[in-house]
């Protein structure tokens, strides 16, 4: 047997995980992608603990990070992710991590490069560890977000958890 799938074989079968929005204009109404999300994880067979729309304001969310991460093994956050000014997401979660894992937001962008284009390059997708749980910081783009989801983060999800639990 290859070492991916004996890593895999000591997977979880389902992860906790907690999804974060931050949009000064979505309500847990109107935040498609953060449904997206969440109906994807469910599809996959994982649960989802918690769940949050905030502001673009730093503050809140690192405190939405940080609150899901008390019973979540995996955070992800949609928005705020891109060039304006309101766009805090990556800057005010990057300094936090314990790890970075370059890898993730370089194969989004290789993949949004095969859809979008050279705009590919203005996402900041990124990727870490935060008090030991995965974070993954996505646009807000539900086409965006549908893309890592499905050809990233669920592909590895609970790979990536159980061999950080080890």
């Amino acid at each position: 047997m290859s070492v991916p799938h004996q890593h895999k074989e000591h997977a979880p079968a389902s992860v906790k995980c907690g999804v974060v929005t931050s949009s000064d204009s979505r309500s847990p109404e109107t935040d498609e992608s953060g449904k997206l999300i969440k109906d994807l994880l469910l599809k996959g067979g994982h649960s989802v603990l918690f769940y949050a729309v905030v502001k673009d304001e730093p503050k809140a969310i690192a405190d939405a990070v940080e609150q899901a991460s008390w019973t979540c093994d995996a955070i992800i956050t949609n928005g705020g992710t891109g060039l304006a000014r309101r766009d805090v997401t990556v800057p005010t979660l990057a300094p936090l991590f314990e790890r970075t894992l370059p890898g993730f937001g370089e194969l989004f962008r290789r993949l949004s490069y095969d859809r979008i284009g050279s705009a590919s390059w203005l996402s900041g997708a990124l990727a870490g560890i935060y008090h030991g749980r995965l974070v993954f910081c996505l646009p807000g783009s539900p086409d965006a977000c549908r893309l890592a989801m499905e050809a990233l983060i669920l592909p590895e999800l609970p790979h990536a958890v159980g061999v950080m639990n080890r």
